[in-house]
């Protein structure tokens, strides 16, 4: 009876046992499906938080390319993704973790927004800029262009006036000439008579001349082509210069005026042979040319 007793209390016994074992082992297999489902969520929060974080990349890249010129806050941004890339990739996938790189997406996403209205404010103001620079270059093309256009037509209009103002001659006449007792000049071609030449010119009158103190230079050659009387040089601003025999003053004032100089004779009688002589303004213009032979 006590042996029958004892063999129920072992049975119970060991089913209680059985229980408490069966249980055990379901709560492990439970325990265990539940870590492995919440790895298998932690792997795929992992994943997200990184597919993130290239989202985020790419729409940096995107904003560098399109930009005109290398944004540093834009590139810094990108490179500092960059790197949380790597560490949410090399890291224990654990839930506080992957809380806080959520946080700090959203707190990159923010960022982001503010870059690129920056970025987008400065791309308008850059072609603002560029608008009215391409504008205030082809005003400045057109004002040069319309300076160059004043500069020919005063350059023109500065060489039509000078030509212009430039004195001519209406008559030039040159005479051997014998001067008698009486002081009475008298005209002769024989060149042993000839005791000077009277050379006489009328300057025309001309309205847009300045009136002043004048010269014009007289040269005469003889025979020989020499400079009869002395010789004097004179060059103007160009470079051009003359051989002279005698300078000749006079005041001009915008209207017609006779002028007359003398070539006296030189050491010796005047030679027999051709003659010629020239007249030259102040710029050594020549006005005119007389030639005339001596018997």
């Amino acid at each position: 009876m006590t042996e029958t007793k004892s063999n129920n209390g072992l049975k119970v016994l060991a089913g209680l046992l059985g229980v408490v074992l069966l249980g055990t082992i379901i709560y492990t297999v439970s325990l265990y499906q539940e870590k492995k489902k919440n790895e298998a969520a932690l792997t795929e929060q992992k994943q997200l938080v990184v597919e993130d974080l290239n989202s985020l990349k790419s729409e940096y890249d995107k904003a560098i390319l399109e930009s005109n010129a290398t944004n540093e806050e834009l590139v810094s941004a990108r490179d500092n993704i960059a790197k949380y890339i790597d560490s949410v990739k090399s890291m224990k996938a654990d839930l506080a973790t992957l809380s806080r790189f959520r946080r700090q997406v959203n707190v990159l996403k923010q960022e982001r927004e503010q870059l690129l209205k920056q970025v987008d404010s400065l791309t308008k103001s850059n072609t603002l800029i560029a608008m009215q620079r391409d504008s205030t270059y082809s005003e400045l093309e057109k004002q040069t262009m319309f300076n160059d256009s004043l500069v020919v037509q005063n350059t023109q209009l500065a060489d039509v006036v000078e030509k212009g103002s430039a004195l001519n001659l209406s008559k030039f006449n040159v005479d051997a000439v014998k001067e008698r007792n009486n002081g009475k000049l008298v005209s002769t071609a024989r060149a042993k008579r000839t005791d000077k030449f009277k050379i006489c010119f009328t300057v025309a009158d001309n309205v847009i001349s300045e009136a002043g103190d004048r010269e014009f230079f007289i040269e005469v050659l003889d025979p020989q082509g020499n400079i009869l009387g002395e010789s004097y040089s004179k060059s103007n601003d160009s470079g051009a210069s003359i051989t002279y025999s005698k300078g000749t003053s006079f005041y001009y004032e915008n209207k017609a005026l006779d002028v007359c100089d003398y070539i006296n004779k030189p050491a010796g009688d005047f030679q027999e042979g051709n003659y010629m002589v020239n007249v030259y303004d102040d710029r050594l213009k020549l006005l005119g040319t007389s030639k005339f032979t001596l018997k």
